[in-house]
């Protein structure tokens, strides 16, 4: 009774040791390699399989997932010589278990070594200053270089990103020096401009003020020349109307003896005022001949007549000629 026990317990044994050997789970997103007596049988995907017990064995398993891959810090040199020290992170992952498996012993380790030399070798082409706005390019380049590689490896890197640039501490401080210059120079520039556009706009205010008020003084002198011609024009009117005036008095009937009454009268009436005003009168010799100035007087208005006629009938010649002159004035 106590052998049966041991050989079902030896039984058991081996049962599970063949379950285990032959019954196999893979999970989703990944894959497995079966070998069988050391040569490859076949890839196997996600779910359950049975395989030959001692003959097929699981090889290699691999992970469709997309893996990170730390890149450690590494020291490049720029093609100015300045030294840096620069890390990165790489993605990539397996597109076939099978050549990730027999194209290379290691892919993570062979990604990340060519990583950093195709970074060193991307870094010694760029200067100092060129190295922090070319980031994406120098990305760009890795991943190039490691998807040509690993496509031999069953491998797809799909991105590389820098993490950290750090430059010697000397040249930190050199490139802090340089960035507080350019930043004064640029408050010095934009200063400058400041003022030279203040000084435009002075000098633009002045112009205008002096053209304005030039504008001002010509129209002041205009105005001033139109109105001496108005009144040269409104005095030589009134001087003519009143010629005409004289001229068709004389003329109408009686008109000559009121002239002769009128001119007798003026004649007492200054004299008079005179005698008034003054302690000392001059008294012309004819004195008491009053009719003898009278009679002068009106000679003279004779010929004002004579001249008046003719004003008459060239009046308007006249005062189309003025106003002529003030047209030509108004021009100027």
């Amino acid at each position: 009774m106590e052998q049966n026990l041991i050989f079902l317990g030896f039984i058991l044994i081996i049962v599970v040791v063949v379950l285990f050997k032959t019954a196999v789970v893979v999970p989703q997103r990944t894959e497995i390699i079966i070998e069988r007596l050391g040569k490859y049988r076949t890839t196997l995907g996600a779910g359950f399989h049975i395989l030959i017990p001692f003959l097929d064995k699981v090889a290699y398993s691999r992970s469709l997932k997309e893996e990170p891959i730390d890149i450690p810090a590494q020291t490049c040199i720029t093609a100015d010589n300045v030294t840096l020290e620069i890390d990165g992170i790489l993605y990539l992952q397996v597109i076939n278990s099978k050549m990730s498996s027999y194209g290379i012993d290691d892919y993570r380790f062979a990604a990340s070594q060519l990583a950093q030399t195709s970074l060193r070798s991307a870094i010694g082409k760029i200067t100092l200053d060129s190295t922090f706005e070319a980031r994406e390019t120098l990305n760009g380049q890795v991943v190039l270089a490691l998807d040509e590689a690993a496509g031999n490896w069953g491998v797809k890197v799909l991105r590389y990103e820098i993490k950290d640039i750090k430059p010697p501490r000397t040249v930190l401080e050199a490139m802090e020096k340089q960035m507080k210059a350019e930043r004064e120079k640029r408050a010095e520039i934009a200063r400058s401009e400041g003022e030279k556009q203040a000084i435009l706009n002075r000098a633009a205010g002045e112009k205008g003020e002096s053209i304005l008020l030039s504008e001002g003084e010509k129209m002041k002198r205009i105005n001033e020349a139109e109105g001496r011609a108005m009144e040269i024009l409104k005095v030589a009117e009134a001087t003519a109307k009143g010629i005409n005036r004289v001229a068709e008095a004389m003329s109408a009937p009686g008109g000559k003896e009121a002239a002769q009454l009128e001119v007798a009268k003026k004649y007492v009436d200054e004299f008079g005022r005179l005698a008034k005003e003054n302690n000392t009168m001059i008294i012309p010799a004819n004195m008491a001949d009053i009719s003898g100035m009278v009679a002068t007087a009106m000679a003279t208005l004779e010929q004002v007549k004579d001249i008046s006629s003719v004003q008459a009938v060239s009046g308007s010649k006249f005062f189309a000629l003025r106003k002529s002159k003030l047209y030509l004035l108004q021009k100027d």
